[in-house]
């Protein structure tokens, strides 16, 4: 995937109008929308476990979106079930959405929904992940080899200088977003001859228990002479530092990770975590939607450029965000964003024993 140096404004207006569907009936999936009868969007998101973020703050974004747009979503989630995921397709695609819009849990089972959607005349968007070998007619998200750089610059800045041993724990095999990640990562800390990549390992399905497994084995491996981990997300550094914890050396060594999620931006406060990368998921959702509108009033996205699929040897038009570095050093800055987002709040985060810390770092009630 190439790099995009394209960013969004907060405020994407959803400009064009549509005139709502009728009433949402979804089965306890989810959904918003009016009362008229124009066309509808169905969106599939992935599972609860590879991040909270999915129900937490993306579903609630989405709903809001459509909401304002006056558009009816039906929203469901495919709990990390391909099967699944495809069933809920060919519903919605039977029900008669104009635009089906999925988040894929692998390239070939989204492809495969894209064939489908297609052969019966539906209209397909790639959400936050980008599917190989697809055909989305558009493809919504983050620079996310950018993300991959500011997680490789937060962790060069957590570990300073002298030589460092670094494992990589990457998001999961069939994600492409796990690709560009690690992509933007190496990009920054591949020239740095001073790290050292002593372990590397995927992450399949994001699953924090594997990945847990997996960087113990690695840590094991190296006997415990591993100074920083570039953790692709906030649930994969979760697994690391519980492993580090259980050898006195959380907060020793800096761990990188992704999302702004409650336990995430916990462990930063706690020392435990170097970074973590926010992305606003009202942001995504409001493009999701102007794009949605546009498919269905028989017209193009207004996308920032492309990215490469290099599965089917296409350049797919893209709405490419830009993300943000959250540190200990401008968390007191930054987080008030991600509370305004409203997928993460402040009780949240500043409660127990968190509250003394958010008082520390200058975290204040928004």
């Amino acid at each position: 995937m190439r790099r995009q140096g394209v960013i969004i404004a907060a405020g994407l207006g959803l400009a064009l109008s549509l005139t709502a569907c009728g009433d949402d009936d979804n089965g306890g999936g989810g959904g918003s929308g009016g009362d008229g009868g124009g066309p509808s969007v169905g969106i599939i998101l992935p599972d609860t476990e590879s991040s909270v973020r999915w129900e937490s703050a993306d579903r609630p974004a989405l709903e809001a979106a459509f909401d304002e747009a006056g558009m009816e979503a039906t929203i469901q989630n495919a709990e990390g079930d391909r099967e699944r995921m495809a069933q809920i397709a060919d519903q919605m695609i039977a029900s008669g959405v104009a635009v089906l819009a999925i988040v894929n849990l692998s390239d070939a089972s989204g492809a495969a929904i894209h064939e489908e959607a297609a052969a019966q005349g539906v209209v397909t968007l790639d959400y936050d992940r980008l599917t190989l070998g697809g055909s989305a007619e558009a493809y919504i998200s983050y620079d996310n080899v950018r993300v991959g750089e500011l997680q490789g610059e937060g962790l060069a800045g957590c570990l300073g200088d002298g030589q460092q041993n670094i494992v990589y724990l990457n998001g999961s095999p069939d994600d492409s977003n796990a690709t560009s990640f690690a992509q933007g990562a190496h990009n920054v800390l591949d020239p740095m001859t001073n790290y050292q990549v002593v372990g590397e390992q995927a992450v399949p399905g994001w699953d924090g228990g594997e990945a847990s497994t997996i960087f113990e084995q690695l840590y094991t491996r190296n006997r415990g002479n591993v100074d920083g981990v570039l953790a692709a997300n906030d649930t994969l550094a979760a697994s690391a530092i519980g492993v580090l914890e259980e050898d006195g050396r959380a907060g020793e060594v800096p761990v990188t990770g992704q999302d702004a999620t409650v336990q995430g931006l916990q462990n930063i406060l706690a020392g435990r975590q170097c970074m973590t990368v926010f992305k606003s998921a009202t942001q995504e959702a409001q493009a999701l939607a102007e794009a949605a509108i546009a498919l269905a009033n028989g017209d193009e996205p207004e996308t920032t450029g492309t990215v490469e699929d290099t599965e089917a040897g296409r350049d797919v038009p893209a709405i490419l965000l830009e993300p943000v570095s959250i540190t200990a050093d401008n968390i007191a800055e930054e987080i008030g964003a991600v509370f305004e987002d409203g997928g993460v709040t402040y009780d949240d985060v500043c409660s127990g024993e968190y509250a003394a810390m958010c008082e520390e770092a200058g975290v204040t009630q928004p």
